[in-house]
């Protein structure tokens, strides 16, 4: 397989003065990442062990962040991320998981034990060299740690051949982006969308533009497109609820390609942000982490003739290279067909989660011929006949009020139709006799709270009426910009 990685790096050199980031007002040329680059890679070759494989990298918004992030990656190394603003305990507990002995820090003041800190943009100038170092598809690119269900933060390492093979997968959506593309990069690089944002541009010669930590997010994001000529924008929907007071004065021509991720996108949203965005095709696409960045793909028609379920559009259909598999509360493969959690296999899956094994015996279901492993996704889908997706909610999202099943997601749709466009989120907490209720969230100011609880009295058997509405604006997000459920949960049992 061509190694995108190698083939990014050794281009850098060719493009130049064309324009590669833009950074809080400032553009840097390929030649000054390329610069970069070289200088972080003698250090790198000098003072770094051979057998030293993973190293950290502190997440700022700067160039030599993302320089040193392909100077890992052309001498055959991983990074972790750690995002600054990490409690420092939390920090210290991903350097001992990760095994790190090495940070990057571009400017910071970092102050951690157990690690070297180097500030790499402090770094004298590097011999220059050319070719980036040929590595097995198995060498790890990146280790990513998501929250886990015990409290411990689990490791996701995705090596170069899943993420090479997400590139080629992406390449194949036939989105072509090229030199003159201008890209919206909104994501903190602890969260892989990131990946998508920068590594794809760059592959192509094309303009990374960031968005900087203290700035809000979504005005940033606006001004972005429509004063900076943005072309390709992957997105949270959240973001949209934030961005919807502003559509009648939003107008973005320049932008040709919209994907979203992350979060389920209602179709009464993208439908709204769509008369924005008048030139662009727009994508809803899905994917877990450990399944390299996302591997499903569904293009929204603007002609109204879209798949939906329970008011969220489709997450549509496998890009190349992924299979799917269907599984049964105890994980055993159902036939073809059949609705229930998805299983993903094929290129861009992880080999396993980071030096646990106790937690891959139970990730991982063989597929029938024992041929590959599908991935438990925790995510409950269902297909139709024509091969396209859609998500009925988390598998840890299905919660029991007196003893009926319930999914939160059905919840969240009547409630929508009832208050759109406001958001909604809706939440299961444990009362004071240790009973789980269901409670709804509102975005915004204080309404008639009775109304509404009666217009879901009329579509919503008892049981999954919710016990209390809640108004709260805005709605907490965790620093990928999705909904923080857990955040909610423990807003409402305060109140």
């Amino acid at each position: 397989m061509d190694d995108c990685l190698n083939r990014c790096i050794d281009g850098l050199a060719q493009r130049g003065g064309r324009p590669a980031f833009h950074i809080r007002d400032k553009y840097h040329s390929y030649a000054d990442l390329d610069g970069a680059v070289q200088c972080i890679r003698t250090w790198i070759r000098d003072h770094v062990d051979a057998n030293e494989q993973v190293i950290g990298i502190w997440t700022e918004d700067h160039l030599f962040t993302y320089a040193s992030i392909l100077a890992l990656w052309a001498e055959g190394k991983a990074f972790v991320p750690i995002a600054p603003g990490t409690p420092e305990k939390r920090c210290e507990e991903l350097i001992v998981l990760s095994g790190i002995g090495t940070l990057l820090v571009a400017t910071d003041a970092v102050h951690l034990s157990r690690v070297l800190i180097v500030h790499t943009s402090g770094l004298p100038q590097g011999t220059f060299h050319p070719v980036a170092t040929i590595v097995p598809a198995d060498t790890n690119a990146y280790i990513l740690f998501t929250s886990g269900s015990t409290g411990k933060p689990k490791g996701v390492p995705i090596a170069r051949g899943p993420l090479n093979a997400f590139l080629n997968a992406f390449d194949d959506l036939g989105l072509a982006i090229c030199p003159e593309d201008h890209v919206l990069q909104m994501f903190e690089l602890t969260f892989d969308l990131s990946l998508m944002s920068y590594l794809t541009a760059l592959l192509h010669g094309a303009c990374v533009h960031t968005v900087p930590k203290d700035e809000v997010k979504y005005t940033y994001v606006h001004e972005l497109l429509e004063d900076h000529g943005i072309t390709v924008a992957m997105m949270v929907p959240s973001l949209l609820n934030y961005l919807r007071p502003y559509f009648d004065e939003i107008q973005c021509p320049t932008l040709r390609v919209n994907l979203f991720c992350g979060e389920a996108l209602p179709v009464d949203t993208v439908d709204a942000w769509s008369k924005c965005i008048p030139n662009a095709r727009v994508f809803n696409v899905y994917g877990p982490t450990e399944h390299a960045v996302f591997c499903t793909a569904y293009e929204y028609d603007r002609s109204g003739k879209n798949k939906e379920n329970n008011g969220v559009l489709s997450i549509g259909r496998p890009m190349s290279g992924t299979h799917l598999g269907f599984l049964n509360m105890e994980g055993e493969l159902l036939p073809e067909g059949s609705e229930g959690e998805l299983g993903l296999a094929g290129a861009q899956i992880m080999a396993g989660y980071w030096k646990d094994p106790e937690r891959n015996k139970t990730c991982f279901v063989s597929s029938r011929t024992g041929t590959e492993l599908y991935y438990r996704t925790g995510d409950r889908c269902k297909m139709d006949s024509d091969g396209d997706l859609f998500f009925l909610g988390r598998t840890d999202h299905q919660v029991k009020i007196q003893g009926f099943r319930v999914e939160l997601a059905e919840v969240e749709y009547h409630a929508r139709r009832l208050v759109a466009p406001q958001l909604v989120v809706a939440v299961a907490v444990q009362n004071q006799f240790g009973n789980t209720e269901l409670k709804l969230v509102v975005e915004g100011p204080p309404a008639d709270e009775p109304e509404l609880t009666n217009a879901l009295k009329a579509v919503l058997p008892m049981y999954m009426v919710p016990t209390g509405i809640h108004f709260l604006s805005p709605l907490p997000l965790n620093p990928n910009g999705k909904i923080d459920r857990m955040e909610l949960a423990k807003l409402i049992q305060r109140t």
